[in-house]
């Protein structure tokens, strides 16, 4: 520990380091439940790629696991400390370093924080999609270790088609740049989409380049209300079959409409089963937005409510927004599970999980971005129960277990982390984790960066 402490010290200033283990606690593990967390042996803030550098070269040189982390909103463990680890926070790395509305790209810091740039990008026009829920907190860093989406998924894509190139520290201090910041290229390997979703557990980024979009017209909402879930999945369908392109179309169960209601007073209608939203950002919303009523409607909506302008879309969506915060309500824990889809088996899922929740005898709240099929059942339990906290991990695994025999995927956004490795290698297979370790010892033949994650 003193010969760590002293070789980190040598290139770095001593604000950079925190070794006080009731601070470093602070740091050992993001918001994810039932994950293991380690204490590390030390803190470090880096403002300077140099700085990352010295603890890469460091970190080799004594044998030390480094685990990089953002702003711990994660949901996965994969920010999670091992014991005696360098955690390698780069929330000091928050600098915008260049936008530019010709090119349409933003050259950013890891620590950069996805809702400033938003506006930062807004105030030129420009738009950045990427809006994962807890865009007001987590980092672009962040967002690209774990391929993060958010609500405009269904028309825009999520954060691997917005990273155009990235600066990255390997293990051993040496620094790659991949990818490029012109409109189109393909030259060699697309090592830049490597690095995105892989958690950490490849390198270090400390800048990126990401692709811009045209503002867009602001959007407007609806709310539909139906009667049960399976009608709300079927006008799902039917929007995408129509070939509509929505800005969002998001899901939300009487379990969660309740949830947001007591936590916030926001007058959404608990009685219905499920309460399906739907936005669009073209030049004349209103008329798509008829047009998805009536198919809603067709569907069997008891009740289609447009907004009347954008400040009322704005409160829907922050009902959206509020989702996940409002289920951690309803008991002292959750498990957030991130299961996705095909479109076509949306109707499968939710009723799979509802008999899941009744088989274990708890309350699974699920909000969806029903466009992408991407489903967040989430477990509410009491931790301090141990019965119900192994009927919740069991109904978690269910969970997984129903998406993959739906011709699904265990996450969509959330990442791997330390909660769902084991699921890892029953979706890619023997080959697929073979595959996957030797690009793993590639790039760290040490295996320091990150350990425990992923596999």
């Amino acid at each position: 520990m003193d010969d760590l402490l002293e070789q980190l010290r040598a290139g770095l200033p001593a604000e950079a380091l925190i070794t006080d283990p009731d601070v470093t606690a602070s740091y050992a593990h993001d918001m994810a439940s039932f994950c293991e967390a380690g204490a590390p042996a030390v803190v470090v803030l880096p403002r300077t790629v140099e700085q990352v550098q010295h603890v890469m070269r460091t970190a080799t040189a004594l044998r030390v696991p480094v685990v990089p982390q953002g702003a711990r909103t994660g949901l996965s463990g994969a920010a999670n400390a091992t014991d005696g680890c360098i955690v390698l926070s780069l929330v000091k790395m928050d600098r915008i370093l260049e936008i530019s509305p010709v090119d349409r790209v933003a050259v950013v810091e890891p620590g950069v924080v996805n809702a400033v740039l938003s506006r930062a990008v807004d105030e030129h026009g420009l738009y950045y999609p990427p809006d994962p829920s807890s865009w007001e907190m987590c980092t672009i860093g962040g967002n690209i270790g774990t391929a993060s989406g958010g609500l405009c998924c269904v028309k825009y894509g999520v954060t691997a088609e917005y990273v155009l190139g990235l600066d990255v520290v390997l293990a051993d201090g040496r620094l790659l740049s991949t990818g490029r910041r012109t409109a189109k290229g393909v030259a060699g390997y697309d090592l830049t989409r490597l690095f995105v979703g892989s958690e950490g557990s490849l390198g270090i980024v400390v800048k990126a380049v990401l692709a811009l979009k045209p503002r867009p017209p602001r959007q407007l909402a609806l709310a539909a209300e139906f009667a049960d879930a399976a009608s709300a999945c079927d006008a799902v369908c039917r929007i995408m079959e129509s070939g509509h392109t929505p800005s969002l179309l998001e899901l939300m169960d009487r379990t969660t409409v309740q949830a947001v209601n007591r936590m916030a007073n926001m007058g959404l209608p608990e009685t219905t089963e499920a309460l399906l939203l739907a936005a669009f950002d073209t030049p004349d919303p209103a008329a798509d937005l008829a047009a998805v009523g009536a198919l809603c409607t067709a569907a069997g909506a008891t009740d289609v409510v447009p907004a009347q302008d954008a400040a009322e879309s704005e409160m829907l969506l922050q009902a959206r927004r509020m989702s996940l915060t409002a289920l951690e309500t309803v008991k002292p824990a959750t498990m957030i599970d991130d299961v996705c889809v095909p479109r076509s088996r949306l109707g499968a899922m939710l009723a799979g999980t509802a008999e899941i929740a009744g088989k274990y005898g708890l309350t699974i709240g699920v909000c969806a971005h029903a466009g992408d099929g991407n489903t967040h059942p989430v477990v509410c339990f009491d931790p301090a129960d141990a019965d119900e906290s192994r009927r919740a991990r069991e109904s978690f695994d269910a969970i997984m277990e129903l998406g993959l025999a739906l011709g699904g995927t265990i996450t969509g956004e959330h990442g791997v982390g330390v909660l769902k490795k084991e699921w890892l290698a029953r979706e890619l297979g023997e080959t697929g984790v073979e595959m996957h370790r030797g690009i793993k010892q590639a790039f760290d033949p040490l295996g320091l960066l990150n350990p425990g994650k992923v596999f």
